[in-house]
Order: C-alpha cells, then sequence, then structure tokens
C-alpha cells in the first residue's frame, strides 16, 4: 500500500468534511456524552482499582447484546441487563481486591464465550456482528442518541448523590467503614452506575475499546494532578478530546472511528505520565536538597556542575 493510498483512507473525505460532519452529528454529541460521563466514573474506577473490572463488565454487555441480536429483541436493552447482572454480581460477591480478581477472571471468558457463541448462531449480517466489539458510533440514530442522553443523564445523578461517600469509600474503605458509611450500599451503587454506562458505551464503541473512554482518561488525569476537583475535571476533559477527536478526525478519511479514538486517549496518556514522571523528579529532587545540611545543600550543585 502506497502513501497515497494511506493519506487518501485516512483523509480522503476533507474536500466534503462540512457535509459529511452534518450527517454524523448524532456520533459527535453520542462521544461527547460518553467522553464527559466516562471521564468521570472513571475516576472513581482507578481509585477503587477496578479496570480490570471494566473490561469483564463490557464482557458480559457484549454476550446480552449478543443474545439480543440472535433472538430479535432490543440489542441496547440486551446490553444494559448483561452489564448490570455482571456489575451486580462482581459487586456483591468481589468484596474484597482478590475475590474480585478472580470473579473477573471466571465472567470475562465466559461472557465472551457466550457471545462468539450466540453472534455464531445469528443468521444476519456480519456487520451487526462486528460492530458488537468495534462499536457503530457513526451510524447513531436519534432515538439511539436520546436513549444514551436518558441513560448517562441517570448515571449521572446517581453518581452526584453518591460522590461524596463514595470518594471516601474509595480513598480509605476501612476509615469509611468505621464512620458508619453505608459502604455496601454504596459499592453496589457505584457498581450499577458504572454497569448502565459501560453497557451505553459497549453499543456505541465496542465491547474491546471500551476502556479507552472509561480508564485511560482517568488515568492519564491522576499523573498530572490530585486534587478532588481537578481530576475529575481533567478526566472528563481528557475523554470528551478522545472521544469528539476521533470523530472529528476519522469522518476525514474511510478509516473506522475506534482507532482514532484509542489513539488519541493513549497519546494524551503518554504525555500526562511524562508530564508526571518529570514533576515527579523535580519534587524528589527538592526533598533531597532540604534534607540535606545547608553547607552540602549548596555544595550538591557545584559538584554536579
Amino acid at each position: 500500500m502506497t502513501w497515497d493510498e494511506v493519506w487518501e483512507a485516512m483523509f480522503g473525505g476533507l474536500p466534503v468534511y462540512g457535509e459529511i460532519l452534518a450527517l454524523v452529528s448524532n456520533a459527535v454529541w453520542a462521544g461527547a456524552v460518553l467522553g464527559l460521563v466516562g471521564g468521570l466514573v472513571g475516576v472513581f474506577i482507578m481509585q477503587r482499582d477496578m479496570a480490570f473490572a471494566v473490561h469483564g463488565i463490557s464482557e458480559l454487555s457484549f454476550a446480552g447484546a449478543a443474545a439480543a441480536l440472535l433472538f430479535g429483541i432490543d440489542v441496547v436493552t440486551g446490553s444494559i441487563v448483561g452489564a448490570i447482572g455482571a456489575a451486580l454480581l462482581i459487586g456483591w460477591l468481589g468484596a474484597r481486591a482478590r475475590d474480585r480478581n478472580s470473579i473477573i477472571g471466571v465472567l470475562m471468558p465466559f461472557g465472551m464465550g457466550l457471545g462468539i457463541l450466540f453472534l455464531s448462531l445469528y443468521p444476519g449480517r456480519s456487520a451487526s456482528q462486528f460492530s458488537l466489539l468495534t462499536g457503530s458510533i457513526v451510524s447513531v440514530q436519534n432515538d439511539q442518541l436520546g436513549l444514551l442522553i436518558v441513560i448517562s443523564a441517570i448515571a449521572l445523578i446517581a453518581l452526584i448523590l453518591i460522590w461524596r461517600p463514595l470518594r471516601f469509600d474509595s480513598l480509605d474503605p476501612m476509615s469509611a467503614a468505621a464512620r458508619g458509611v453505608p459502604t455496601t450500599a454504596v459499592s453496589l451503587s457505584f457498581m450499577l452506575v458504572l454497569g448502565l454506562i459501560v453497557a451505553v458505551s459497549v453499543h456505541i464503541i465496542g465491547a474491546l475499546l471500551v476502556m479507552a473512554l472509561l480508564v485511560t482518561p482517568a488515568a492519564a488525569a491522576m499523573r498530572v494532578a490530585s486534587g478532588p476537583v481537578s481530576v475529575p475535571i481533567l478526566s472528563a476533559v481528557f475523554g470528551f478530546v478522545s472521544a469528539v477527536g476521533g470523530i472529528l478526525i476519522a469522518i476525514m478519511g474511510t478509516l473506522p472511528v475506534s482507532p482514532y479514538i484509542t489513539t488519541i486517549s493513549f497519546f494524551i496518556y503518554v504525555v500526562c505520565r511524562a508530564i508526571g514522571g518529570r514533576r515527579g523528579r523535580v519534587e524528589r529532587g527538592r526533598r533531597t536538597a532540604s534534607a540535606l545540611p545547608s553547607g552540602a545543600a549548596q555544595a550538591a550543585p557545584m559538584a554536579r556542575g
């Protein structure tokens, strides 16, 4: 494949960009909603060390969507049922991290196996099968966008209602339990929110790529910020930029949207990791200098020079 062919595949639609953008406006709105809400939820995913759980829930959501596709039921409904069932099961049985990882390790191959079985039995178009794995964000219809906004709004309201106890339980679960925080109820409520967001994300960006909007933006934000306000805001911004930026770039060519979204998300993480690493080295140098006696602290730069 020549460079001209690669360029045509990536940016061949540039001359009619405005016309194409008007046709996929629903996709831009869907990406914006998923990026913002996914970024906010992702902060607690990282704080509770549940990145692995996102993938496990997405596998069961994929199985539910594949079953719905096979039996002629609404795919979004099947995806939601599978995701919520997996989320509540993980939240109920996996109170401890070791138990949770074991349960997820069991559920993931089971969900993927069921999904592949249902898709192999499905007699319809292969495009419908493939979209469950990689998403179909450029073909979002008005009713799908409305459902996405409603579900995301419900999840966001629930997240705001439990924000303070959830943050306390995420950062220091033992102290939260000692202070009377209903940790079990908070954990299950968060898992329910996570299940809803994963379900709509699987339908839009696919089961294989859901972590790009639910984990990577938050992981990047936590590399460069640490405040209770700055981290969620940065994470939401990173998610928004990854989703909307990926769509806006993808519509210039003929390649799928997903690689652009994941590439932007990964690039943001790499940059934030580099910034965080440099900042950490500077802070360690300052702490080392402050710990030295005054004479030694003055001599250290001279010795390095």
